[in-house]
């Protein structure tokens, strides 16, 4: 057989496993979400070898979806982790034969502090179905190694399965993008959603500010030293325009004379602005969508406060 050709027939032989344990699915499921979505403590994973590298991601993926959950190691577990069950937890314990002797060791320590157990199983006859609240058969009936030996097919149940339960849960606790967010502060997402214009941009003696009856020499000096293309135009505080680097070409042009023509002649008005509140990504699509490099960031009044470019939201990430 060639390399292809195996490859083919593992993806045929997981597709078609899915497919079946997809039509198999019954109440089980159901009462295992209803079982979960009530735990008011923790949801703990613990399997033990493929089992167990499964069980770690099916705990992050709770985790990350509004389910607090983490993985225990069952081995572990029975040298002193057990301490970390508490009586209000829910204990999801995978197991393909169900017989896993580390895993079967510490149920009836669960059992005991009358915590619940959900079986994660491709056995529904094992010690371990029988000792389970609530099991899931993954009703997988062949591996796709062709020794029938390696997890391979059961473990890729496994993990859709749990995907399944973490995605039910999420969708019926109304978990939100937001939500989503709170949870990956460090990813592009979360910034995207929780980086505001406040946290991005430069405030105080850092704004650029001009007089609108300022010579326009003066304004360029105002825009070289603050170093962010453009500046911000008031009278009596409040911002009435800006001028920028492409106005200056403009300007340029017209052969006027620097030293003479004040700024509020060559100015644009009104010029762009945006609320400190306003999402950083908000910030991101207004200069896109108005082809500008810069904002002035401006209170409820209209004075400047802030100011920020294309350049310093690229050096947070949120693009």
């Amino acid at each position: 057989m060639s390399y292809l050709e195996s490859a083919r027939r593992t993806f045929e032989n997981q597709v078609n496993a899915l497919i079946e344990l997809s039509q198999s699915l019954n109440e089980d499921f159901s009462e295992a979400c209803t079982l979960l979505q009530r735990c008011k403590g923790k949801v703990v994973v613990t399997g033990m070898g493929k089992s167990g590298h499964i069980g770690n991601k099916i705990a992050a993926t709770l985790a990350s979806t509004g389910t607090p959950s983490f993985f225990m190691h069952p081995a572990e577990a029975n040298h002193g982790d057990l301490g970390m069950l508490g009586t209000e937890d829910v204990v999801v314990a995978i197991s393909s034969s169900g017989e896993t002797s580390e895993l079967l060791n510490i149920l009836p320590s669960i059992k005991r502090l009358k915590i619940p157990i959900l079986a994660i199983t491709n056995n529904k006859h094992s010690n371990l179905a029988k000792f389970a609240d609530i099991s899931l058969d993954l009703n997988i009936k062949n591996e796709a190694c062709s020794l029938g030996l390696a997890p391979t097919t059961s473990t890729t149940a496994t993990l859709v399965l749990g995907d399944a339960l973490a995605i039910a849960l999420l969708e019926s606790k109304g978990f939100t993008q937001e939500d989503f967010a709170f949870s990956h502060p460090g990813g592009s997402l979360g910034k995207r959603l929780l980086l505001s214009v406040a946290d991005v941009m430069v405030t105080g003696a850092a704004v650029p500010v001009s007089q609108y009856d300022d010579v326009l020499s003066t304004a360029l000096f105002e825009i070289s030293s603050k170093g962010l293309g453009l500046t911000s135009i008031v009278k009596d505080d409040v911002m009435i325009g800006v001028f920028t680097d492409g106005d200056l070409r403009r300007t340029l042009d017209k052969q006027v004379d620097l030293h003479t023509v004040a700024v509020e002649d060559v100015m644009t008005t009104p010029g762009y602005t945006i609320p400190a509140s306003a999402l950083a990504m908000d910030a991101v699509n207004m200069m896109q969508e108005k082809r500008v490099n810069a904002l002035i960031v401006t209170n409820e009044v209209g004075k400047p406060v802030g100011a920020l470019n294309m350049h310093m939201l690229l050096q947070t990430g949120v693009i």
